[in-house]
């Protein structure tokens, strides 16, 4: 027969066992958050030595190369962003290019983010904060000693694809209106409702919604849930730019970017896409064709 006691001897040990049963998936899980952006070409340290391009020696940080908790170029629009844009203007995929882009085109989003490596025209390793202390440069430097090996770069600049230069009349559109124009707050307010609609009718209307009380579009794939703002989702930028000749000059609006179609987390799917594109699913979720 079963003591008081005893009952509470085996509860204890119960409660101790589930204990370790959720401290165990906590870790789990952690590792797999840490496996996420470890595993993907985007871990450019020393840490992964079997990547496309990576730093031999230098850092085995991993979020050192675009993020910093401090000091970050607040010129960027991106999160913490820890390196200096090449300062260059670009070519882009515009009405000089073809005839049937409807859109304006600004090129000081977050797409700056991206081209900051992949335009080719600084290492990967250049940082205004590196590892360490001590080491800010408000202009961007790259790691003291630090040696890059992989086939697709030279002494840490991108060549090859992955380096799209400063002429990207040959690639998607970025820095450019969502489905030609048209939709905003009605203003430069980045709260007020969504307004207006698309002006090019070969898109798919975005859905909005409020974060932290700031107004943000996005385009609903299948991989997710209708109406709520997923990481599957083609996600759209937002921000009010002067627009010449455009009547939503100044208005708070959604942009088309590079990580509206690509997580550079996540290499689940190829090439980083949000979603993967079989069956053109990617082009198909913004394009109603």
């Amino acid at each position: 027969m079963q003591t008081h006691a005893t009952t509470r001897s085996n509860a204890g040990r119960l409660l101790k066992l589930l204990a370790a049963a959720a401290l165990a998936l906590g870790v789990l899980g952690g590792q797999q958050a840490l496996a996420g952006i470890a595993d993907t070409k985007h871990n450019l340290g020393a840490s992964n030595g079997n990547n496309t391009n990576f730093m031999s020696t230098g850092t085995t940080e991993i979020c050192v190369f675009c993020h910093t908790p401090h000091a970050s170029n607040t010129n960027v629009k991106a999160p913490l962003w820890n390196k200096p844009t090449n300062g260059g203007s670009y070519q882009t995929y515009s009405t000089a290019t073809s005839s049937t882009i409807d859109g304006s085109v600004d090129m000081s989003g977050v797409s700056l983010a991206c081209l900051s490596c992949h335009d080719g025209t600084q290492a990967m390793d250049t940082m205004i904060n590196q590892p360490g202390s001590g080491n800010y440069n408000a202009a961007g430097a790259q790691i003291a000693g630090g040696q890059w090996a992989g086939a697709n770069q030279t002494a840490g600049k991108m060549i090859g694809l992955a380096n799209l230069t400063s002429d990207l009349t040959n690639d998607h559109p970025v820095g450019i209106q969502y489905c030609g124009g048209g939709v905003s707050t009605g203003s430069a307010s980045t709260s007020a409702a969504s307004s207006g609609n698309c002006r090019d009718p070969d898109f798919v209307a975005p859905t909005s919604g409020t974060v932290a009380g700031t107004r943000v579009w996005w385009v609903d794939s299948a991989a997710g849930t209708t109406g709520t703002r997923e990481k599957s989702d083609m996600i759209l930028y937002a921000r009010a730019p002067t627009l010449t000749g455009d009547a939503t000059s100044g208005f708070f609006q959604p942009f088309v970017e590079c990580a509206s179609c690509h997580d550079p987390h996540s290499s689940t799917n190829a090439t980083f896409l949000r979603v993967s594109n079989a069956q053109s699913a990617v082009c198909l979720t913004c394009h109603n064709k």
